[in-house]
């Protein structure tokens, strides 16, 4: 049986493996050491904030930014609805209340309009809008152009989720720079990995030491282990560190592959009725992974299809993600809603977008959505 084709499999090599031997072999084992401070530097000089601090994960980052930027409980979070749970569960965390608000149906970003819409209804309620937390989508920024100022007039931070965009870019200005504080992802299946992790990244040193201090169990500076209050296990550990110092050197060849990659679909659905791709028009995306979009009427077939087919042929794709305000665990929030994440969500597919594809892989990927159109989208 022929190895699954994934959707975004961790891209790693010799440079990777001899950046965690010399790591290891420098007896720098436990979580801190020089790998995890360089590769902080290393993340904030290529997004261009001040500071970073390394963690655990995506979510850990989001959990501490929020806190760094003053949210507590009660306070009100606006999320967008199309996004990984995670940018919501943070919220609860502290526990704030997230308050989901619908996307863009050309990008998947949040919907600027219904934000300003939405800080308008909550504070003539009397709410405290803790933060407004856009997610930047499939690699590619939200209209920071519009909401950064908008958020600014408000008076309510900005905190990026940038999990998804390391390296894009919006008008020049780099992914995770926008706001106070943003917070990047480094799963295994993001464009860089180091295994698991994420990270803060902020010209706020203030924000940044706290967020340093609460990720390491909140110790006190003193011989002993001394806690005044509640902290976390967040940081990242050396060794991972070493191996995402190696992803940051190759992160725009893998970049450079992934566009290459939603330029040939790009080109395979452009002549093929009621098909898109999501964003395809943002040329600073990284191009994290690549969604085509299909209109059932026009195209004669359902994402759902091409994904049953592709499956019995060992390709893996994804649905986009659940919208937040469908989700169980968040039954009953509010929000402010047009359709179109769900329209997204039932009509979205996410193919197969590694940097790790072989050209043989892509070949085939190719060559079997070809096959299926030709077939007039039967999923047989």
């Amino acid at each position: 049986m022929s190895q699954t084709i994934l959707l975004s499999p961790p891209d790693v090599g010799p440079l990777e493996e001899s950046y965690l031997i010399e790591a290891l072999r420098s007896g720098w084992v436990a979580p801190a050491g020089p790998a995890l401070q360089a590769f902080e530097r290393e993340v904030a000089a290529r997004v261009g904030t001040d500071g970073a601090v390394a963690v655990s994960s995506g979510t850990a980052a989001l959990h501490l930014a929020l806190l760094g930027v003053g949210v507590g409980p009660g306070d009100v979070v606006i999320v967008p609805t199309l996004t990984f749970i995670a940018t919501a569960n943070a919220v609860r965390y502290i526990g704030a209340r997230p308050v989901f608000v619908d996307c863009d149906p050309q990008t998947g970003n949040v919907d600027v309009h219904l934000v300003a819409d939405l800080l308008k209804r909550l504070r003539s309620r009397g709410e405290r809008v803790g933060a407004v937390v856009p997610v930047d989508m499939f690699g590619s920024c939200a209209d920071y152009t519009e909401l950064a100022p908008l958020c600014a007039e408000a008076g309510v931070p900005l905190v990026e989720d940038a999990a998804e965009a390391l390296g894009a870019s919006h008008r020049g200005r780099p992914a995770g720079s926008f706001g106070r504080v943003g917070a990047l992802s480094f799963n295994g299946n993001k464009i860089m990995t180091t295994s698991g992790g994420g990270m803060l990244v902020s010209d706020d040193g203030e924000l940044l030491a706290r967020a340093r201090h609460l990720a390491t169990q909140a110790r006190e500076p003193m011989l002993h282990y001394e806690h005044r209050e509640i902290g976390y296990n967040y940081r990242l550990s050396n060794l991972l560190a070493a191996l995402g110092r190696a992803q940051l050197i190759r992160l725009d060849g893998m970049i450079t592959r992934r566009r290459h990659l939603r330029d040939r679909y790009a080109k395979l659905f452009a002549p093929v009725p009621g098909v898109r791709l999501l964003g395809v028009e943002d040329t600073e995306s990284n191009c994290w992974l690549s969604v085509i979009v299909v209109e059932e009427q026009r195209s004669g077939w359902r994402a759902a299809d091409l994904a049953d087919y592709l499956a019995q042929r060992g390709i893996e794709t994804r649905p986009v993600w659940k919208p937040m305000h469908l989700q169980p665990v968040h039954a009953g929030a509010e929000s402010l809603l047009t359709g179109t994440a769900e329209r997204l969500f039932a009509e979205g597919l996410t193919l197969p977008s590694g940097s790790a594809l072989t050209e043989s892989q892509v070949t085939t990927v190719l060559a079997t959505i070809d096959e299926f159109l030709v077939g007039g989208g039967s999923a047989a």
